[in-house]
């Protein structure tokens, strides 16, 4: 018998997808219907569907969904080890790793248990960072000078307001990190050519869901720009570790 026949068999498969997300959503507020039906496409859960195509979920599937959340969000586990260990779990093995509920949770940063981003690490903060030019100064360790630069390659800009948001902030810090090696706004000027070609090239996708002007398409455009961001940084940092490696002597 396959994983969702046993499921199916042990608890009846009854709740719609909005009933699962609504019993995920406090323990997990950044979960969507978008990234459900995601994780659905990966093979990771296998709701049943009635006659008219509709999602139903038991409570086996639900805990599923619950393990697979947790383990990206306090382990950090790419979607293949997590699916490792997923398998293993159908098999009545144990999973080898770090598996959910035995690990203290790490800072919510740009990370990942490779060291890059996922998907669910470009989702907004409801918070937003609104710094005057003096305290953006201060908090990304930049001079006058500097940022004057970055605002002239348009490396950094201002918000409508007249403020400089958290995006100003990262972009600000990773400055001065580079700085120490040499490197200066001016030569940083490709990146911003790239970002942007790169939305660009982004925007293709999504922007027939957008025209859609339902939420539940908004919602699946703004999942698909993360998993974008989230590849496109890794993509980045193979080809740059793949150029180097001579240089490395790799």
């Amino acid at each position: 018998m396959t994983r969702a026949g046993a499921s199916a068999a042990s608890s009846p498969a009854s709740m719609s997808i909005g009933e699962v997300l609504a019993q995920l959503r406090p323990e997990f507020p950044d979960t969507t219907i978008s990234k459900l039906r995601f994780l659905e496409s990966e093979g990771l859960v296998e709701p049943e569907r009635t006659a008219a195509g509709y999602r139903k979920y038991s409570r086996e599937d639900v805990a599923r969904l619950r393990y697979v959340l947790t383990a990206q969000r306090d382990h950090y586990l790419p979607l293949r080890v997590i699916r490792e260990q997923l398998d293993a779990i159908d098999r009545g093995l144990e999973p080898t790793g770090p598996v959910s509920g035995n690990g203290s949770r790490g800072p919510r940063s740009l990370t990942s248990a490779d060291g890059l981003p996922t998907a669910d690490d470009f989702v907004r903060s409801a918070d937003e960072v609104r710094l005057s030019r003096e305290e953006l100064l201060d908090q990304a360790g930049l001079d006058d000078e500097q940022l004057r630069q970055l605002e002239q390659y348009g490396l950094v800009t201002r918000r409508s307001g007249g403020f400089y948001d958290g995006d100003a902030l990262l972009v600000s810090t990773a400055v001065v990190e580079l700085a120490r090696y040499g490197l200066e706004p001016r030569h940083l000027r490709a990146y911003r050519a790239a970002a942007d070609r790169e939305v660009g090239l982004f925007e293709q996708v999504v922007t027939p869901m957008v025209r859609q002007r339902n939420p539940e398409a908004k919602a699946r455009a703004a999942e698909t720009v993360r998993e974008l961001a989230a590849l496109s940084v890794r993509l980045h940092a193979a080809l740059v570790q793949a150029g180097l490696r001579s240089t490395l002597g790799g």
